[in-house]
């Protein structure tokens, strides 16, 4: 994946498309296989209900009580990480052929292939599968230690949970022959190399730009004759190799979205405010203001699900990825007041209309520092519960 994005953006879109042909279509039409014949039982669905465990540590259909609610905020807080992140589709707009057009393009569609993929496939999955019931309890010997785990079907099955039984359960949908699903196991593989494909090429692109503005070491802002940034695509697959070395991989995941989440949150609310400070100024696609409106509620929503459920990954979580993303304050801080004498580059003062310039001036005053103060309060608040 690193050789083929060595070559630039065309390539890497062609081997994307190639992947996506090969992979993505045929995994979505054997998941809404159950949908087109009608194989859907309203049983699969029932009852809905969080998970909860007995005083033998089997799981149970739970209560919508707090820790309910924490289960259900949890789930739809490491959710964020795959379903938010078709917006890395616009790390590439230096690379299009027509930023101005082909940006919005980019953005759109990307959002409604996430729409359809992430609704449609998990419902069909599930409509097969089922919730999952309890096989075999727990064994649990005289002191309640452990002998032998439950064994459960359905969606709570060990094989989905880890995700080694996903090729299965896709073929048995289509009569569950081994060679059926010998080629899922083939597409699946394939869907795994598209992801590293556009994670590794989004996270690279959005170190580059930030080297280039200002915010992360020089060494990171190097572009190839191809338009590739190749030194931060060595450094993030260095990075991701390290991570890939933990064994707590779902922890892992929990504390990156942490980092993540605060991004999100960063982002999403500078929309309204530089709408404030630059009204008049002309955007390739200007959104209307509603949608900044409710992409600035939804950001607290974000930060609410991150506060009340990020913890069911682990004690320790929501702490564990603030200081995570605290550490590229002392990064920023080398940057600027030690390789820049604490002066922006000319080139990002330029692009983001920083200088003095004809209807430009801040005039967001203090609402910024408000929406992060009522962010993190939130934050306190749902902890608590």
């Amino acid at each position: 994946m690193f050789g083929i994005q060595h070559g630039g953006i065309l390539r890497s879109s062609r081997v994307t498309m190639i992947l996506g042909l090969a992979a993505l279509i045929p995994l979505m039409l054997i998941g809404l296989v159950p949908l087109l014949t009608g194989d859907v039982s309203a049983a699969n669905f029932l009852p809905i209900a969080p998970l909860a465990y007995d005083e033998a540590g089997n799981v149970v259909n739970g209560l919508w009580d707090i820790e309910g609610w924490k289960l259900m905020a949890g789930g739809m807080f490491i959710a964020a990480w795959s379903t938010y992140a078709f917006e890395t589709s616009v790390c590439y707009t230096r690379e299009f052929r027509n930023p101005k057009t082909d940006t919005f393009k980019a953005i759109f569609y990307s959002g409604l292939l996430c729409l359809a993929v992430f609704t449609l496939v998990p419902i069909a999955f599930q409509a097969d599968l089922g919730l999952g019931h309890l096989v075999t309890p727990a064994v649990l010997d005289a002191a309640g230690n452990e002998i032998s785990p439950a064994v459960y079907d359905g969606m709570l099955a060990p094989d989905i949970y880890s995700g080694m039984g996903v090729a299965g359960a896709l073929s048995a949908m289509l009569g569950g022959s081994q060679q059926v699903a010998n080629v899922i196991v083939i597409m699946l593989v394939l869907a795994l190399l598209l992801s590293i494909m556009t994670s590794m090429a989004g996270s690279s692109r959005t170190l580059y730009q930030g080297a280039v503005d200002g915010w992360l070491p020089k060494y990171l802002s190097q572009a190839n004759e191809h338009g590739a940034p190749t030194r931060a695509m060595w450094t993030d697959l260095c990075f991701n190799l390290v991570l890939l070395l933990m064994s707590d991989y779902v922890f892992v995941l929990a504390v990156s979205n942490v980092c993540y989440i605060i991004f999100n949150f960063l982002n999403l609310n500078a929309g309204w405010i530089h709408r404030l400070d630059r009204p008049n100024w002309e955007r390739p696609y200007k959104a209307p203001v509603i949608l900044l409106g409710l992409g600035t509620v939804l950001s607290f929503v974000n930060v609410a699900l991150m506060g009340l459920g990020a913890n069911i990954w682990g004690e320790g979580t929501l702490w564990s990825g603030v200081v995570c993303a605290s550490l590229i304050v002392p990064v920023f801080f080398y940057r600027h007041f030690v390789q820049d004498k604490g002066v922006f580059p000319k080139s990002m003062v330029e692009d983001m209309h920083m200088g003095n310039e004809v209807g430009v001036k801040k005039r967001a005053g203090i609402l910024p520092f408000v929406a992060i103060a009522v962010a993190v309060l939130i934050v306190i608040l749902m902890q608590q519960l």
